[in-house]
C-alpha cells in the first residue's frame, strides 16, 4: 500500500502524543526508530501487537530501538489504551491522518465482506540517519518484535 521503499528518507512528522506534547522524527535523530501504524486502540489485533512490543520493549531498547505507535485515535483514547495495557512507549494521535497519509498507510480495506477506508497495519524501521531500514506490510501481531529482530539480523 505504501509508496515508500527501503532506503528512502523517512517522511518527517510532528504529532501530538497521548499527553498532548508534540513529538517529531527529529527527536529521534541518531537513534533507530520503530514506527508502527495500527488501525484502532482496544481492538484485538492492535492490542496483541502493542502488547508484544511492550513485552519485548527492554530487548528492543537493548538493540538500540525506540518505539512510537500511530493511529487516528485521539489522545484520550490513547491514554486509556496505554494505561490499560501498561505500554511503555508513546502513541501519536494522528486524528487528521497527516502522518498516516505521508507514510501511505491509509486506503481501501476489506473486512467481513465490507469495503472501507482505513489504516493498513504497517511498521517502518528508521535508521539513525533517518532512512527507512525496513518495512513490514504483513505484520505478525503475536510476534511482531521477533519479526522485526529476525528481519534486521538477516540484513
Amino acid at each position: 500500500m505504501t509508496h515508500l521503499n527501503i532506503g528512502d528518507k523517512a517522511p518527517n512528522f510532528s504529532g501530538k502524543i497521548e499527553n498532548g506534547d508534540e513529538i517529531s522524527l527529529k527527536d529521534f535523530n541518531g537513534k533507530r526508530l520503530i514506527i508502527y501504524f495500527y488501525p484502532k486502540d482496544m481492538t484485538p489485533g492492535c492490542t496483541t501487537q502493542s502488547c508484544n512490543l511492550r513485552d519485548n520493549y527492554s530487548l528492543l531498547q537493548e538493540k538500540g530501538f525506540e518505539i512510537i505507535g500511530i493511529s487516528a485515535d485521539d489522545e484520550k483514547r490513547h491514554i486509556k489504551f496505554i494505561d490499560k495495557h501498561e505500554l511503555p512507549f508513546h502513541l501519536i494521535a494522528d486524528v487528521d491522518k497527516k502522518i498516516i497519509n505521508d507514510y501511505g498507510v491509509w486506503g481501501p480495506k476489506k473486512f467481513m465482506g465490507k469495503e472501507f477506508d482505513g489504516i493498513h497495519r504497517t511498521t517502518f524501521v528508521i535508521d539513525a540517519q533517518g532512512n527507512i531500514e525496513a518495512i513490514f506490510k504483513k505484520v505478525k501481531t503475536k510476534a511482531h518484535a521477533e519479526q522485526i529482530l529476525e528481519e534486521l539480523e538477516e540484513n
